[in-house]
């Protein structure tokens, strides 16, 4: 990877750094670092969408090497609190042991193999359906049925039939898992990332929405449509005279990037331009013959109105702290993804998205969103999972709000690129060098962990 002394082409209109000058509030420092690399101009190979074999590296070069998200902190409160998590064809198990301490197993028996566990839930041990093999959540050997018939068992130690056990980090009340028991600490992975989520605290949220659906698309597909806010003015026309979309700001650094997105402010894609009075007619989705929930007073815009709006929407939860909060904070899509696919959002946007293989169909993924949301008082219970199938649309999902009809209008479009990429003669896709910058460094970084070998 390279850095850029300077870029050369960039969209007219405002920039982002531009837009934080005339911020009402003191801008955090996180938000006025830059950092672009330019990453070439090559297409990438369409292989990686379409092949078996590349799904199937994934699964051996990264799937079983990497630090993942497995669930939130809140998830697995109490000792004997398990969940199952399943990536590709591969499935752990993360518990809470005894001793307040997190563990996490392959979802498998040691005598026969058959899964341990189908469900979350809370349990004392785990033992295996099948026959009856039982294991402490320490991971430790506890019950052998008819263990006259296995002295070969004690012969070799019970160390030996000990469950394998996984890598765990935590950081900021999420769990991450990583097969490899080996792996560097999860914190040098994470790097300079947790010190620019410091100022937003994601740690005292609880998991207001949790909702799940199936997209026939390669988990990438899926994922780098959340990458980059090019596909505003073709996929959310709607949105447009209120989003500054190509005058995102893409920051690269090692294994996270980030899209901040300015909202309260017209595309520079617009052959008009609207008003302040329009900008915010949009962004509330009230039409011309219904009065505003609140006016833009002289001397302000539409931008510092609904920011300001906003922040007294979220005064009774977190109190005087959003008077030091930024218009930026309150308005603009700050989205995270820490390599290979989990996507905090910064400030009060809330969201959460995490994109995995739906089991081993390289053809279909699983497609997640989380609303982290502070509160007051307290933990609120983490919100159940709200399992959408693949011809469930968002908007069954009430909890997601507007957000919902956005999220219809981007999977419109997955299933179709797949199909697209199967039938097309190019040999790969091509990526705008700044705007898709992002999901450029996506696949450099994974060229970093996976290689097929030429057949």
């Amino acid at each position: 990877m390279t850095v850029a002394e300077t870029r050369q082409a960039r969209s007219p209109g405002i920039t982002y750094q531009q837009l934080l000058d005339g911020d009402t509030h003191p801008v955090p420092d996180v938000l006025r670092l830059e950092s672009t690399r330019f990453l070439g101009n090559a297409d990438i190979p369409i292989e990686r969408y379409t092949s078996r074999e590349w799904h199937r590296a994934e699964v051996e070069q990264l799937w079983m090497r990497v630090w993942q998200f497995a669930c939130r902190d809140e998830h697995i409160p109490s000792p004997g609190d398990f969940i199952v998590y399943d990536i590709a064809n591969l499935s752990f198990i993360v518990a809470r042991a005894p001793d307040g301490s997190i563990k996490a197993y392959p979802n498998a028996c040691l005598h026969r193999g058959r899964r341990l566990k189908d469900y979350d839930g809370n349990c004392s041990e785990l033992r295996c359906p099948f026959h009856g093999f039982a294991w402490a959540l320490d991971g430790t050997l506890a019950d052998v049925p008819a263990a006259w018939d296995f002295p070969h068992v004690d012969e070799r130690g019970k160390d030996d039939f000990h469950l394998p056990e996984c890598a765990v980090g935590t950081w900021a009340g999420f769990v991450f898992i990583n097969p490899d028991p080996h792996a560097a600490p999860l914190m040098d992975f994470i790097g300079e990332m947790a010190a620019q989520f410091e100022v937003w605290d994601l740690e005292n949220r609880y998991v207001e929405a949790h909702v799940t659906k199936i997209i026939e698309a390669n988990w990438k597909i899926t994922q780098e449509a959340f990458c980059e806010a090019y596909h505003v003015s073709g996929t959310h026309p709607q949105i447009l005279p209120y989003l500054g979309d190509t005058n995102s700001q893409v920051d690269v650094w090692d294994t996270f990037s980030r899209v901040l997105t300015p909202g309260g402010t017209p595309s520079p894609l617009l052959d008009w331009k609207p008003t302040e009075e329009e900008m915010l007619r949009s962004m509330l989705d009230v039409r011309v013959d219904q009065l505003l929930p609140f006016p833009i007073a002289d001397g302000e815009t539409a931008r510092s109105t609904a920011a300001a709006a906003s922040r007294e929407r979220w005064r009774a939860v977190v109190g005087e702290r959003v008077d030091s909060m930024s218009d930026a904070e309150m308005m603009d899509s700050l989205d995270y993804t820490l390599f290979p696919n989990f996507h905090p959002w910064g400030a009060f946007n809330r969201i959460v998205y995490r994109f995995r293989p739906n089991g081993d169909d390289h053809r279909s993924a699983i497609m997640e969103v989380l609303f982290l949301s502070p509160f007051s008082g307290e933990r609120p219970p983490p919100a159940r999972v709200h399992a959408l199938g693949v011809n469930d649309p968002w908007t069954s999902a009430p909890e997601l709000g507007m957000l919902a009809k956005v999220f219809d209008q981007d999977t419109f479009n997955m299933s179709k690129v797949q199909r697209g990429l199967e039938t097309t003669f190019k040999p790969g896709i091509t990526l705008a060098s700044y705007q898709e910058s992002k999901i450029r460094w996506l696949h450099d970084t994974l060229g970093e962990w996976v290689s097929v070998k030429p057949s």
